[in-house]
């Protein structure tokens, strides 16, 4: 079944707290870095592993919801990858999830519940794995978020070790798309919703009034031609919504 309702991804969360985020760079694999964000003092959090879109190398367009997702409890990575090659690109992603997996507890996270999220391709990316976990060793995440995918093409496609698709078992996935992106229709969105129900995850899709950029809670600056932080109110009200609704993927019931 396919809800529109963020509280079905876990708990009616809290208010959220007036709490800085710490923020750091590790390095996931040789020379490549994956920010980190936490809230201060955590123990066992769950993680968030948030992937970026086509531009290469633009981790840092995610800072904004990867802060507010840090801020209500989950431990958030966020790594560059080499999105304009594929070939590279898939093996950057797969080090990322083994970088989570292996370092997360050190890092004040759970490395047994890790939702994997992305946005744009970065969606893509993350769907492909959670569908077909043999692209990951057989790893499962414990949850999906797909913001503003396409579910089209991922550097995953033709994956020698890709196999069948595999069911959610009832895992929760939050599909959201904004309702005025004019980079990727909002279609894909709701086929992914549909496709992923039907396979058994428990999907919430959200669709919202908002851009490509602004599912993310930035705007696009086409003189840098990147995504940048924004003072917007509406914007930054999305934010707070998307941020809400992917830690509530990770929380999950008490």
């Amino acid at each position: 079944m396919v809800a529109d309702d963020p509280a079905d991804c876990g708990p009616p969360l809290p208010a959220r707290p007036a709490v800085a985020v710490a923020h750091h760079a590790e390095q996931y694999r040789p020379g490549r870095l994956t920010d980190v964000f936490r809230a201060p003092e955590s123990e066992g959090a769950p993680v968030v592993l948030l992937w970026h879109g086509s531009g290469p190398d633009e981790r840092d367009v995610l800072a904004p919801l990867a802060a507010g997702i840090a801020r209500l409890g989950p431990l958030v990575l966020v790594p560059d990858w080499r999105s304009d090659d594929p070939v590279i690109g898939s093996v950057e992603l797969l080090d990322s999830i083994a970088f989570a997996r292996t370092t997360s507890g050190e890092l004040g996270g759970d490395p047994g519940r890790i939702v994997l999220a992305g946005w744009s391709l970065g969606a893509n990316a993350a769907a492909a794995v959670a569908e077909h976990p043999g692209i990951a060793h057989g790893w499962h995440p414990s949850g999906l978020v797909g913001l503003a995918g396409s579910y089209g093409g991922s550097p995953f496609d033709g994956h020698r070790d890709a196999g069948e698709p595999v069911g959610g078992a009832g895992r929760p996935a939050l599909v959201a798309h904004g309702t005025a992106d004019p980079v990727v229709p909002p279609t894909g969105s709701v086929s992914a919703a549909g496709r992923l129900a039907e396979s058994g995850w428990r999907v919430v899709l959200r669709q919202i009034d908002t851009d490509h950029a602004g599912i993310i809670g930035t705007d696009y600056n086409p003189w840098r031609k990147r995504c940048v932080p924004t003072e917007d109110a509406d914007r930054l009200a999305v934010l707070d919504s998307v941020a809400r609704a992917v830690a509530a993927v990770a929380l999950g019931p008490d």
